[in-house]
Order: C-alpha cells, then structure tokens, then sequence
C-alpha cells in the first residue's frame, strides 16, 4: 500500500497507508470489560523517530519511504551518541508505507517504508536497541477476509454496518482509515493478537494514532467532518481491550491525536502516555511555546497548541503511577539559540514527559549534547515528575517548576517564556523546606552553595534548573 495524504485547513496529514473499501454485514454483540487501570509505574521513554524525514519528504513532495541505508546511518549514529544517556529505542512514525503481509495469516502491519518490521527490529537489536511501532490495533492492514484468531470471524466482521452501528456522523462519506468497531464479536480477540503479535517480534512499545478520529470523526477546532465517529463508548471499550491486553503482553501504550473528553478520564484510566499538544510540525519555540500561546480546547483535539501549555494545563494528571504526558517530538536544531535548546529540554524532563529526538545524523549539527546532560537526564532515570507553582498559564508562577527525587533532593526550574529579560525567584519555604539546602546548577555543572532562596535572571526564552540537597 502506498502513501495517502489527508489536507486539513492546509496543513497535510500523511496517513501512511491507502485504507481498503468499507464492507457490509459485521456484528454488534454488547461485551463490555472490567476497566483494569495502570496500578504499576513505567517510566517515560528517550527515543528517536523518523518523525523530521517523513516530515521533510510529505513538504517536499517526495518519496516519503527512507532508504534502507539512511535507516541505518540515523540507527548507527542514535546508538553511538544518544544510546550512551538512555535513548534505546528507533520508533516509526506516519508517513512512510504501512502495510500488511496477506500470507501472514493475520491483517497486522508486516512492513514498514517497504522494509520487512523484523528486518528492522534486528537492524536496531544489532546496536543494542530496541524498535517501536507507529500502528493502531483499530487499523486493518491486510485481507478483510483473514480469520481472527481464535473466533469464528473474519475481519470483515469488524467493520462499520450502518444497519446496526451508530455512528457521530453518519452521513459521512466514508473515514480516513479502516476502523474496526470494537463492540462487534471478535474485536477483542483482534486486539489481543495485534499486542500478541508485536511483542512476538520484539517490539514493546505502541504508539497509537488518531483516536480523535476515531472517538468523534472530527479534526480540530474547525469542526470538519473526516469521518463517521464511533462515539465515547465505542472508544472507551477500545481502550479497555487495548489495556487488557497491552498489559497481558507487557507492551508500553503511547496514545496519539485523543479528545482527552472529561479531562481525559478515559485515557488517564487506560493509557501508559497521552499525547497533550498538537504536533511538533517543524518545532523550534512556535512548538515549545508560542503556537496559539494560552488557546485551550476542552473535549477536543488539540487540546493545547504548545509544549508550555499542555504541560502546564495537563499537570494535574501526571505523577506517580499515573499517566505519563507526551510533548511530541524535539528537533533541537529547529531552535533559534542554546537557551531554547536548554528550555525545551528542561521542560520535558520537568514535567516527567518522554524526550523523543527526531533530529537526524545529517540534520543536529553540534547541538546533540543538549540531549546528553546526564545530570538533567538523572531526573528521567530517577521517574522524576515535577509540577508548576502555578496551572494558570497567565501567572508567573506558571514558569516554576519543582519536585522530589526519590533520595528527598528537590529539583525546581525557573523559566522564562516572554522575549524579554525576567526575573524569577521562589523561596524554599514557599516549597515548604526550612532553612538553607545545597545548591547546584544542572547546566553549568556548579555548586552554588547553600541557599533559602532560588533566584535568576533570565534571558529571552532561556531557563535555570538547580537540583537541592541537604546540607551534610
């Protein structure tokens, strides 16, 4: 299956994939499951993507399958200068070829920008990573007529039947990709194998895309139509078996493009990761700050249009072993100076969010030692998730940020979002520590010796962290 792109507002989606004709005919039993939450805590993930090439080829108009041999140089270079920190996984993204093998057995994705899934899973295993997967267990890729394992049924027995399913908008003309509907038998077993299958390869992590799409048929504050929407109960239940069985196979979730509805009481309830800003596009501080700066929309995607305030609008939901929020990707050559480089690495690693690299071998030039500070990559490591003094995103105190690492040091970060000169101080007492703690400075790599009080002047867009400990 080739490429097929998807124009919204002028902004050019790639699906990745051609989805096959809708067929008739499938069922619609009620079978619902017990919601089973989280109850463990997984650490937000440091990885790379594919994300700049696929983005580079759909603007270009080119090819958006990478070649074999840059999959490799990229592969070469994440294992030589990122793995060292942390980063273990090669992830796939939209865009490139999708597409499913028929002789399988099953209608699951076999390949990727027409690179067999294995070959690529042992090309990352060879450099002591691991390999992700951009896929959706509510997407068929293969034969409608394929048996789902275990059950009676086909895959055809999944799709939409406008006798018995109801649907958001049915008088759309069809969906952007070829939905099951998880309340028709068989769903739950299709789910279960596509987790089955992935971990059967290697691959333990899913990053699941669309599901606003899915859930409401809607893209974006516009309102426009781009499918028939399976509603809030249908995707309820698809996170239940999704959750089910992502937890039977010990497979890390990563939901992508959701309506976070009810202040995401679906997705906090189900997900591993949630995705809480709209897509990176082509990064730099539009992405980390500016887009759309305090533009909140509630029950809908995108809910935030920045990094800074999705993460300060999302804070109440993170922390731990509860969901972790998902930034999208960093591309840490897309920024105008080294204090934003430092901010927007900071802010994520704050925030307890994932650091996903999309920066290539050819394109990061001298900036990848801004993901390589192994003093602010401790707070990953550690599962540290810090939260604002603030979740108003027009108060100053929004822009401080602090929390506990599990030997009691404290970490706070002041940042400065304006395009000017700021000041920003905050008190230890106001953290609730009496006296003076140790402080040291985790970009500069400097003690400062003991304070009462965390103070800087800020440049444009620029941050402080300073990581707190007892005195001895």
């Amino acid at each position: 299956m080739g490429c097929s792109d998807y124009s919204i507002n002028g902004g050019s989606f790639n699906t990745g994939w051609t989805p096959e004709d809708i067929p008739d005919n499938p069922d619609n039993p009620d079978d619902p499951v017990t919601p089973t939450p989280t109850g463990k805590t997984k650490r937000a993930p440091l990885y790379w993507s594919v994300y700049e090439y696929g983005r580079k080829a759909e603007i270009a108009g080119t090819d958006c399958n990478m070649p074999l041999e840059t999959w490799q140089k990229n592969i070469d270079w994440v294992a030589d200068n990122l793995l060292p920190y942390g980063y273990n996984m090669i992830c796939t993204d939209g865009f490139m070829t999708m597409s499913g093998d028929d002789n399988a057995g099953h209608t699951y994705m076999t390949s990727y920008a027409n690179i067999p899934l294995t070959q690529l899973v042992e090309m990352c295993k060879a450099k002591g990573l691991s390999l992700g997967i951009y896929d959706n267990p509510l997407w068929v890729h293969g034969s409608l007529d394929t048996p789902i394992e275990g059950t009676k049924y086909k895959v055809r027995s999944l799709l939409y039947d406008p006798s018995k399913d109801h649907v958001k908008n049915p008088n759309a003309t069809g969906d952007l990709f070829t939905w099951i509907v998880p309340s028709h038998r068989g769903a739950k077993e299709y789910i279960d194998g596509f987790f089955k299958y992935y971990k059967s390869i290697g691959v333990g992590f899913i990053r699941m895309d669309f599901m606003c799409l899915f859930e409401d048929g809607i893209f974006g504050s516009g309102g426009d139509v781009v499918g028939r929407g399976y509603g809030s109960a249908e995707y309820k239940l698809a996170l239940q078996y999704i959750k089910e069985a992502a937890t039977k196979y010990d497979v890390f979730t990563s939901i992508v493009m959701p309506n976070m509805k009810n202040h995401g009481e679906n997705e906090t309830q189900y997900c591993d990761m949630t995705r809480i800003v709209a897509d990176t596009f082509e990064g730099g501080w539009d992405h980390c700050s500016n887009r759309y700066r305090g533009g909140i929309s509630l029950d809908q995607w995108p809910s935030t249009n920045n990094q800074f305030d999705g993460f300060i609008y999302w804070s109440d939901i993170t922390g731990k072993g509860k969901i972790i929020a998902d930034g999208d990707f960093t591309l840490i050559h897309s920024f105008d100076t080294d204090d934003e480089c430092r901010t927007s690495i900071s802010l994520q690693l704050m925030a307890g969010g994932p650091i996903a690299v999309a920066d290539q071998y050819n394109t990061v030039g001298d900036r990848v030692k801004f993901y390589q500070n192994e003093e602010m990559l401790a707070l990953n490591a550690d599962g540290f998730i810090g939260k604002p003094l603030a979740t108003d995103y027009k108060d100053g105190n929004s822009q401080i940020w602090w929390g506990k690492m599990p030997n009691g040091d404290v970490v706070v970060a002041l940042f400065n979002r304006e395009d000017r000169t700021i000041s920003r101080g905050v008190e230890l007492s106001q953290l609730g520590i009496s006296g003076t703690m140790k402080c040291r400075d985790l970009w500069t790599h400097t003690d400062e010796g003991e304070v009462s009080k965390v103070s800087a002047s800020l440049p444009a867009h620029g941050c402080k962290v300073v990581r707190l400990s007892k005195p001895e």
